[in-house]
């Protein structure tokens, strides 16, 4: 066997994706490109621990749609992942049992740490094409909806694996229902978030030296809308936004500025997806505390980073890549 058509599903708790690829010994060749729906998952979850049935049902409309997609372009294997929300539902065998008739495979409801080297798989694999001045060791970020990844590795030859890894139970949807409330959040609301948020970095650190870091990579929609923000796109541009340096400066006046916004005010900048608009300043907020803490660990170990790698490849790279791999070597 010399190369293998896969195909993978990442499915959080604000958005599910999917993506059809040839993976062969020079690596993965996209062939669907990546189709996002944000189906909210995660609805409510971070307070009752439970689907709501609401959310469960537009995941599911989704799904039908990706099982028609692969009709249509039929794939060797199929990975379908779940992450954070799926992990904290007590009600989620209803969800796999669903996806299972619909897709025909059940969901791999996988650890933070596994969903961290995916993540890091994706974002590291094309980084170097894409920036040349890159320096290992490399901190990827993956902001999700209901949770955060900081992944730190890449040096020398090992420029795929994970030095450590921690998964913080803190993202965009997570932060906004727990916080902030209000429309616009409260100074109150932004502080205790803020705070709740540095306690999970400080956890985070003490198991991740980003610190040690020289490049940081962002992941997500999060990071992404951000970055089209900070570069003053009129619109989503992905090919803009895939690769580009942001000055840290840059993106923590835009994170600022976002999360003090209405949400009508939001719904007036086309880069923000609507199914964004609501959360993306809990999102924004937790971007800043990340990228400010790295910034104060590397300037403890002795360098400056004052910029990050915005990327479009993170998560579903991964799980895409890692299928096509283990595939190829069995």
């Amino acid at each position: 066997m010399t190369s293998v058509r896969v195909a993978g599903i990442d499915c959080g708790t604000n958005s599910i994706r999917l993506m059809v690829a040839t993976v062969d010994g020079d690596g993965m060749h996209v062939e669907v490109p990546r189709i996002m729906r944000v189906v909210r998952l995660g609805q409510g979850i971070d307070e009752t621990h439970r689907f709501a049935s609401d959310a469960l049902e537009r995941t599911f409309a989704a799904c039908r749609e990706f099982a028609d997609v692969l009709r249509e372009h039929p794939v060797d294997a199929l990975h379908f992942v779940a992450t954070s929300a799926t992990r904290d539902a007590q009600n989620r065998d209803e969800f796999e049992d669903t996806v299972e008739d619909i897709l025909g495979v059940r969901p791999d409801v996988i650890p933070g740490s596994e969903e961290a080297r995916l993540s890091f798989l994706g974002a590291t694999s094309v980084v170097e094409q894409q920036v040349r001045d890159a320096e290992a060791p490399y901190v990827v970020v993956d902001l999700g909806g209901g949770s955060t990844e900081i992944v730190i590795g890449g040096e020398g030859d090992a420029r795929f694996d994970v030095q450590a890894a921690y998964s913080m139970n803190v993202g965009s949807v997570r932060m906004t229902e727990r916080h902030l409330l209000a429309d616009p959040p409260t100074d109150e609301q932004i502080r205790e978030a803020a705070d709740d948020i540095d306690a999970h970095i400080e956890t985070a650190f003490a198991t991740v030296p980003a610190g040690e870091a020289r490049t940081i990579i962002g992941v997500s929609g999060t990071v992404t809308t951000m970055t089209a923000l900070a570069q003053g796109l009129k619109e989503y541009d992905r090919d803009a936004i895939d690769g580009v340096r942001v000055a840290i400066d840059d993106a923590c006046s835009t994170d600022e500025a976002v999360l003090r916004m209405t949400r009508a005010k939001r719904a007036g900048y086309p880069v923000i997806h609507p199914g964004r608009i609501d959360v993306i300043g809990g999102g924004a907020l937790v971007w800043t505390r990340v990228l400010r803490r790295i910034q104060q660990a590397a300037r403890e170990a002795g360098h400056d980073i004052d910029s990050y790698v915005a990327s479009e490849h993170g998560l579903l790279d991964g799980i895409v890549r890692d299928l096509g791999s283990r595939m190829l070597s069995a």
